[in-house]
């Protein structure tokens, strides 16, 4: 059987499609501009900074392929993923309420395993909002696999690329938006400030809505529908299907050569991540470090720095917006993935070089050339060597692991690695250059499907 490509979707029918991808990107880009400035505030030190970073991909690991198997076969009344979608940003909105509080919970100073208990709470509350954004993220890129035909899909998820970017750049300048209009941006030592708590709430609000929007406006297709405009033997899509291990056996050569291609890059961004507010503290906002490596976090310097980093990582996403438009210009889609990591690697770099705030701007922006290529090529690669199986949801989970696992290996290894450079957080940025190029040299191996 072949694809039904008589089964077309208007614009707005793929915008609605994608609309709650905006709300659920601005909670991950408030986590991802924002939890080593609150594990910083809650003193944290920079030696175990990226072993914060270690559960939630390892939940994500263990959660993604799961959520993948069963929305498969998951056809209720509500829809097949829309569920997952809704559960995981309810969760995502009940811990973004909590996790900026961790400071002014009155936790007692007791320590444990080297840990106070405000840094605990945090630790937890991460673990449970990494998980519900992916939770609830991984049903857009399926419902886009779902629903949309092969000849739409590359202009249905240049809408979802540019959702993803246009929530990023919300999320990320909220903390200074807040300080701007007169939000506090200074708070006791171990308290985080209001200007980071109120973008927190703001946040979820948005993620709620926007995701209710998506809930209510799309329709899945029914178990018939679905097989015929896929092309799938109707008997084989009502089996009761293979095990996730099973699935990777027999997974296209593609998974794994582009999941090598993941590993560098992801573990190049939890660097980003995790240091980026402690080099532009250092490098650019003059925050003395102690012999130990540690930072004065209770100081204006590092709270500035940190809503800097949101304006960076602001930049990073226009960039990333405006290179995604060029990226469909390169005949080679090998040669586009490769020239983007480069690029992003020149980025990186010269953030260890640069003492002037305003000059990160261009960093940055290459460095959204990179983050433009990581979300779209990969799961472009990815489904069309899929095309046609009845496993889409449960590869994609799959695929989910090639985005955890690095950051594991990255957030365990952190600790080492900044020792080994002199507890420097801007040389760690040197390091995530180098981790792209190793990315960019390993794209010469992918297995594409002709």
């Amino acid at each position: 059987m072949t694809m039904d490509k008589s089964k077309q979707l208007s614009f707005w029918q793929m915008f609605n499609l994608s609309f709650g991808f905006f709300g659920v990107q601005i909670a991950y880009a408030l986590q991802s501009a924002n939890i080593s400035r609150i594990f910083a505030t809650l003193g944290a030190d920079p030696h175990q900074l990226s072993f914060f970073w270690i559960l939630p991909p390892l939940m994500g690991m263990i959660v993604q392929p799961l959520i993948g198997k069963y929305s498969d076969r998951t056809w209720t009344r509500m829809g097949r993923r829309k569920p997952y979608l809704l559960v995981g940003a309810i969760i995502a909105v009940l811990v973004m309420l909590f996790l900026p509080n961790a400071g002014s919970l009155h936790f007692s100073t007791r320590v444990f395993l080297g840990l106070n208990m405000a840094m605990w709470f945090g630790l937890f509350s991460l673990i449970f909002l990494d998980t519900s954004i992916n939770i609830a993220m991984q049903p857009f890129k399926m419902m886009v696999g779902d629903m949309v035909g092969e000849e739409q899909k590359t202009e249905a998820y240049s809408i979802q690329s540019f959702l993803c970017n246009a929530g990023s750049l919300v999320g990320y300048l909220f903390p200074i938006f807040f300080t701007w209009i007169g939000i506090a941006n200074e708070a006791p030592e171990g308290v985080i400030p209001d200007s980071v708590i109120y973008s927190f709430y703001c946040g979820a609000a948005i993620l709620i809505l926007c995701v209710l929007f998506t809930f209510f406006k799309v329709k899945e297709m029914p178990p018939k529908e679905y097989a015929e405009f896929h092309g799938i033997d109707p008997a084989k899509s009502e089996e009761k299907g293979e095990g996730l291990m099973s699935l990777l056996v027999k997974a296209p050569a593609a998974f794994w050569t582009v999941g090598l291609v993941q590993f560098f890059c992801w573990a190049a961004f939890l660097y980003m991540w995790t240091y980026s507010n402690g080099a532009i503290a250092v490098n650019c906002f003059g925050v003395p470090v102690s012999d130990s490596g540690m930072i004065d976090t209770a100081s204006k310097a590092y709270q500035d720095a940190g809503n800097w980093v949101g304006v960076v990582f602001a930049v990073q996403a226009i960039g990333s917006i405006l290179w995604a438009l060029v990226i469909p210009r390169f005949k080679n889609v090998k040669a586009a993935y490769i020239v983007s990591l480069l690029i992003g690697a020149v980025g990186f770099a010269s953030i260890f070089f640069i003492h002037n705030q305003y000059a990160l701007f261009v960093s940055y922006f290459l460095i959204g050339f990179a983050w433009a290529a990581m979300l779209a090529l990969p799961f472009s690669i990815l489904t069309v060597a899929l095309e046609g199986s009845p496993y889409m949801g449960s590869y994609l989970g799959l695929f989910n692991c090639t985005i955890c696992l690095p950051q594991i290996v990255a957030a365990a290894t952190g600790g080492l690695v900044i020792s080994l450079v002199g507890g420097s957080q801007p040389a760690m940025l040197m390091i995530a250059a180098a981790f792209l190029v190793l990315g960019a040299a390993s794209v010469l191996i992918i297995k594409t499907k002709k």
